[in-house]
């Protein structure tokens, strides 16, 4: 069976999708940095946009955006509003104001803001009406919630709660909320607060406002390069459709037969025996290790693809070495990244170490299916056979690449097309029922309930 989310985006993968839009979607129309500095004037991050995390991306990162991104908006005169327990997770060459809330208090303080938008009636009435469902059910539990309350949770003046709720409303503002604030109890709660504050303010779809979810946990957001279809293994079909959010193996591995509440259903835990583990490392991801080695006990049996003696391969049953990317040839791709990697092995695999591939197809052999699983291509007829496919994908979105062999050679290929659309949900704002969102209604949901 299989895993569902990522312990990167648990809650906001399973909310956001009910409200506006799936996370990889709306990671990919984020408004481009050239764009934000053009027209953005006030930047309200919750949660900072640290320039460390965005040195990574899904694939790999060839350009990194965020650090100059920040320091073109900081010289085009954007103002930044810095809500983070920590002041040193902004850093945009200049001045920053920096609001030290307490941990965990932003569904707090960003209703106290909306409450301030109602109550001096700032908020965008007929955005609301036109292109959101449910503001009326969720207006009501503003009432109490106004910026002395809010005061009293996050620690931060009701003055200035009052009047960064006017500022905004006053000027062409983003709101951008880090993945780590969902990471939490309840965390859905400050990605659908956040949402709606940007609904209030009725910027969603203009140049430089609305909201972001968000600049810089990774360097995909604000890439202005198109969108291509990578060299990607099919994934086939898995006869067995149960699965299980990814933050509870452990759950599971030590309740068989219990159950979880996950997005609307109840999921059964089940007996799980066999453990078969490639890629990745449960303890260097999941919450409660002490918890973890316990239930890592449980199964009859483990086996672990590994490069280096970590504390899952420690306690496997069965380790089979697996090649570092030094020691195979890949391909490096990540998505709106503008160049593909020819990643040539450096040295032959050390010891006994084989490449996942190479592990695979002889499980298969052994086991009947090694025709099935390889289709008669060893590793280079495999990456030349993945990135043709990806030649012809691409073009269909007006992206081209060069030929595989030309590719190789060069060691590099940039992935060359027209940009894409410049601004996060404009074609929705331009014409909602043409273009509408795949929640039930079409339109943004405030209120679900």
């Amino acid at each position: 069976m299989r895993h569902q989310d990522s312990y990167s985006l648990g809650a906001a993968r399973v909310l956001m999708p009910h409200i506006v839009a799936p996370m990889d979607e709306l990671m990919s129309m984020h408004t481009p940095w050239d764009v934000m500095a053009e027209h953005c004037k006030l930047f309200v991050s919750f949660g900072g946009v640290p320039h460390k995390n965005s040195q990574i991306n899904s694939g790999g990162a060839t350009k990194h955006h965020v650090k100059g991104g920040l320091y073109g908006m900081r010289a085009k005169g954007v103002r930044f509003v810095n809500v983070t327990p920590t002041a040193d997770d902004l850093d945009t060459g200049g001045t920053v104001e920096w609001l030290a809330i307490r941990p965990n208090t932003d569904a707090a303080l960003i209703l106290a803001l909306c409450h301030t938008l109602m109550a001096e009636n700032l908020h965008d009435r007929d955005f609301l009406a036109r292109y959101t469902v449910g503001f009326d059910k969720f207006a009501p539990s503003l009432v109490a919630k106004d910026a002395a309350w809010a005061e009293k949770i996050t620690g931060i003046p009701a003055s200035r709660i009052v009047a960064l709720a006017r500022e905004m409303a006053a000027t062409r503002t983003t709101v951008s909320i880090n993945w780590s604030l969902q990471r939490s109890h309840h965390g859905e709660q400050p990605f659908w607060a956040l949402i709606t504050l940007a609904c209030m303010m009725g910027q969603v779809g203009l140049p430089g406002g609305g909201f972001a979810v968000g600049y810089g946990p990774v360097n995909l957001m604000g890439s202005a390069f198109p969108k291509y279809s990578g060299p990607t293994l099919p994934q086939g079909t898995n006869a067995v459709s149960d699965f299980i959010p990814v933050a509870r193996f452990t759950d599971m591995l030590l309740q068989p037969g219990g159950t979880v509440s996950y997005n609307g259903r109840n999921l059964v835990y089940p007996d799980i025996r066999l453990v078969y583990w490639a890629g990745g490392n449960p303890f260097h991801h999941h919450q409660d290790l002490n918890r973890l080695m316990l239930a890592w006990r449980k199964p009859e049996t483990i086996v672990f693809h590994e490069q280096f003696w970590t504390p899952a391969a420690r306690m496997a049953d069965i380790v089979l070495p697996a090649t570092t990317s030094l020691e195979r040839d890949d391909i490096g791709y990540g998505s709106r990244e503008p160049y593909l990697i020819a990643m040539k092995k450096a040295r032959g695999p050390v010891g006994e170490a084989r490449d996942d591939f190479w592990i695979f197809a002889e499980l298969a052999r052994r086991l009947g299916q090694g025709e099935a699983y390889t289709e008669g291509r060893d590793t280079m007829a495999w990456l030349k056979h993945l990135y043709e496919l990806s030649r012809v994908k691409s073009a269909e979105a007006g992206v081209a690449i060069p030929a595989f062999d030309d590719f190789w050679q060069a060691g590099m290929a940039e992935a060359k097309g027209e940009s894409r659309e410049p601004v996060m949900l404009a074609a929705f704002r331009a014409d909602p029922a043409k273009h509408p969102l795949k929640t039930p209604s079409g339109r943004i949901e405030i209120w679900l309930f």
